[in-house]
C-alpha cells in the first residue's frame, strides 16, 4: 500500500525497526500502513492504474 508519512514513524517488529521520515512516500505492508495511519503519522495515496496513467499521457 502506498502512503505518505506526515511525521517521523518507526515501524517496529521483533528483530528489526524501519524508520520512516516525514515527507517520505513509500510502498509498505498493509499492517505497517494501518499502524502508521492509526497513529496519525501517515496518509494513504491514490494510485492510478496503468490505463489511467496512459490516458493522461495522450491528452
Amino acid at each position: 500500500m502506498w502512503i505518505r508519512f506526515t511525521d517521523d514513524y518507526n515501524w517496529r517488529q521483533p528483530g528489526f525497526t524501519i524508520a520512516y521520515k516525514a515527507g517520505m512516500t513509500a510502498n509498505v505492508t498493509r499492517a505497517c500502513a494501518e499502524a502508521a495511519m492509526k497513529a496519525g503519522k501517515a496518509e494513504p495515496l491514490q494510485t492510478q492504474t496503468k490505463k489511467e496513467a496512459g490516458d493522461e499521457a495522450t491528452e
